[in-house]
């Protein structure tokens, strides 16, 4: 299997689904998919407007495929972090909002991979756990980080000690995911938001993808300064303002 046949594109007019496509791997995370993830990050048409992220068989992921591992020295293990860290850098910063329809197993990888979107909706057969621990292992995909900001740190320590799974509801109670569906609605319901994302304008979508985490780094201060800017940036758009025209209109015309 090549880069191109394990991560799916299909276009539907201004909605990019990218398919985790290694269903007899449980989709677990390889050098094709590094590369089909660059590659979609490179190669994104400037129409698409929101992205849903989802898994082809029994599950979303089941993290990094072990079965490619080799024995390594400290370098080579940070350097394949670090590769792992500027790519999930690109999916959340680098374009549009990310939707993640998600199922059954979301683990190690495959959990800090989910992390990494913007918005992410669960069917019930959902269930997230990161066993690195068990395995003599530290997580290396970022969630130490994008996790922690999730759940907060607390809640991480003790799943990454325990290893245990955390199923669909206990996560969006967590605040981990946003949405639970009936088993096999999940990429209905994300198709559903990012088609409503999409109707956004374009510049207030990335201000609000870009802003706000770094925003939540900033001191109250920065922040409030940032929140200003960006502000002016989207009410003085274009879009903005026809968007403000037509809704002074609906209320002179007594609809709401």
């Amino acid at each position: 299997m090549n880069a191109s046949q394990a991560l799916l594109l299909e276009k539907r007019g201004r909605i990019l689904i990218a398919t985790l496509n290694r269903p007899d791997k449980r989709n677990a995370l390889n050098e094709d998919l590094a590369r089909a993830f660059e590659a979609m990050a490179t190669d994104l048409d400037k129409d698409v407007r929101a992205i849903v992220l989802h898994g082809a068989g029994a599950g979303f992921c089941a993290g990094l495929d072990l079965s490619e591992q080799k024995e390594r020295d400290p370098f080579e293990v940070v350097q394949i972090s670090r590769r792992w860290h500027a790519i999930k850098e690109r999916l959340q910063f680098g374009g549009p909002p990310i939707i993640a329809a998600l199922h059954g197993p979301v683990i190690g990888g495959g959990f800090e991979l989910a992390a990494t979107t913007h918005v992410r909706v669960a069917d019930s057969t959902t269930f997230f756990q990161l066993p690195e621990g068990k395995r003599g292992i530290f997580i290396g995909g970022g969630g130490s980080v994008r996790i922690a900001r999730l759940i907060g740190v607390s809640r991480l320590t003790e799943l990454m000690l325990t290893g245990r799974r955390l199923d669909a509801d206990s996560a969006e109670r967590a605040g981990l995911i946003h949405y639970v569906t009936e088993p096999g609605q999940a990429l209905a319901k994300a198709i559903e938001l990012a088609e409503t994302i999409a109707g956004n304008a374009p510049m207030v979508n990335y201000l609000i993808t870009q802003a706000l985490p770094r925003i939540a780094d900033m001191s109250a201060s920065d922040g409030l300064f940032t929140e200003s800017m960006a502000a002016g940036l989207s009410q003085t758009s274009p879009e903005a303002q026809a968007g403000m025209r037509e809704f002074l209109e609906r209320k002179k015309g007594g609809q709401p």
